[in-house]
């Protein structure tokens, strides 16, 4: 039983951990007191890019691939990992850069809508008014069917 009447449950589920880490913080704490709990210090490796760095490059980004001197204004996960190389001096993979995307900065993927360059939305809309009625219609939509699958009514 922990202090204050607590188990080591209840104390877990409070904070979100593991029994196990629980109970050995409280063994750390009984040993050296808060100075065992503080000493842990940030899990993980420290991030290579300052916030300052992340909002440069979202700034950058921001004006267009064409304004940072690509052919189009798709950006591409190598393209900004080129962007980032430029303004950094780090080099990172498809899949860092991707992570640089999604968590510091909370961009998302997006995809450009895929239409044929001879497209013509007015001949749509004209052959969706005039034509498409008229091959909707079935032939002897009036006429009685037949329910046998082989054989016509």
């Amino acid at each position: 039983m922990f202090r204050r009447g607590k188990s080591q449950a209840e104390v877990a589920a409070a904070l979100g951990v593991s029994r196990t880490a629980a109970w050995s913080w409280y063994w750390a704490w009984c040993e050296d007191g808060k100075k065992a709990l503080s000493a842990a210090g940030r899990a993980g490796r420290l991030p290579l890019l300052s916030d300052e760095q992340i909002e440069e490059i979202g700034q950058t980004l921001l004006k267009g691939a064409r304004a940072n001197g690509f052919p189009t204004d798709l950006w591409t996960l190598s393209r900004v990992a080129e962007v980032i190389e430029s303004l950094t001096g780090l080099s990172y993979s498809e899949s860092g850069v991707w992570k640089i995307l999604r968590q510091p900065m909370n961009w998302s993927r997006q995809r450009p809508a895929r239409r044929a360059l001879e497209r013509d939305d007015e001949a749509i809309v004209r052959w969706m008014k005039k034509e498409w009625p008229r091959i909707k219609k079935a032939p002897g939509a009036g006429a009685p069917g037949s329910s046998s699958p082989t054989r016509a009514g």
